[in-house]
């Protein structure tokens, strides 16, 4: 009894003697919780202003509270005399390890922030990316892209790889070049293939009359010579001019006798010699 007594008279010692550095840590706390809190505030307002998107607002501000309340637990527990040493140590083993086993999504990560930074594509845009992610946009996460293609599957895209893709954006365009490439045989007239094709493009409402319509002879092969043809829409009428006029162009060429070569396959006979 005398030593439980005892003890507990050295702990009241120790808590009146550290109740000072207590009271102080206490008063870091409070203090610390409004500037974090006002720190979070101009963070936010800085974001509002540059019309940051909100998925990457919420994320780095998430981030950086995490970050600020685990400096001020930190600087109030060394104000009180609570030894931070051995738990600075641990914290950052376990962020070695965290680290190294989530390579993957630390990647998709950042990729997602860059993605949700610079805005190379938005939802809604069409895309087509050398990762092999092709389609219209549907959701941007901070891990994973969502993208529809244009057959109705859905795909989900790592951010990581996104992000380091050469990515085509489509729906950046207001208008986009259609092209063609025809083969006509050597007995035909360029300059007539090249009329009925223009008279096409100019029948046409969907095709650009301020674009210049290009045909040109790309190719002169065996026993045929390739035409290859250019015209611009809207982005709004790429995919059905485009489609619509490469059946035209068929039926044109075709009520003009102008068909396509056929291949040419050359065979050698070789004479064999009786012994």
């Amino acid at each position: 009894m005398e030593k439980f007594g005892s003890g507990l008279e050295k702990m009241i010692e120790s808590i009146m003697v550290r109740l000072p550095s207590i009271g102080v840590g206490v008063l870091i706390l409070i203090l610390g919780s409004y500037i974090i809190r006002f720190i979070i505030q101009i963070v936010q307002a800085r974001f509002e202003k540059r019309n940051v998107d909100l998925s990457i607002r919420d994320f780095i501000a998430s981030i950086l509270r995490f970050v600020l309340w685990a400096m001020l637990l930190l600087t109030a527990a060394s104000t009180m005399g609570i030894q931070t040493t051995s738990f600075l140590a641990v914290l950052s083993a376990a962020s070695l390890a965290i680290g190294l086993s989530l390579q993957g999504s630390l990647a998709n990560l950042a990729g997602g922030v860059l993605i949700l930074l610079f805005k190379p594509f938005r939802v809604g845009d069409n895309i087509t990316s050398s990762s092999g992610a092709n389609g219209t946009v549907q959701h941007i996460d901070i891990l994973y892209t969502t993208l529809r293609t244009a057959d109705g599957i859905q795909v989900t895209a790592p951010n990581g790889n996104l992000a380091n893709a050469v990515v085509n954006n489509f729906s950046s365009l207001e208008k986009r070049r259609i092209e063609y490439i025809f083969r006509i045989p050597y007995n035909v007239d360029i300059r007539k293939a090249r009329e009925v094709a223009l008279a096409v493009f100019k029948a046409d409402e969907r095709i650009l009359k301020e674009e210049t319509v290009e045909i040109l002879v790309s190719e002169l092969g065996d026993n045929f010579v390739s035409l290859t043809l250019h015209a611009w829409a809207s982005k709004a009428d790429y995919s059905a001019a485009y489609f619509d006029n490469f059946e035209a162009l068929k039926y044109a060429f075709q009520e003009q006798g102008i068909k396509t070569p056929n291949a040419i396959q050359e065979i050698k006979v070789l004479n064999s010699v009786a012994v």
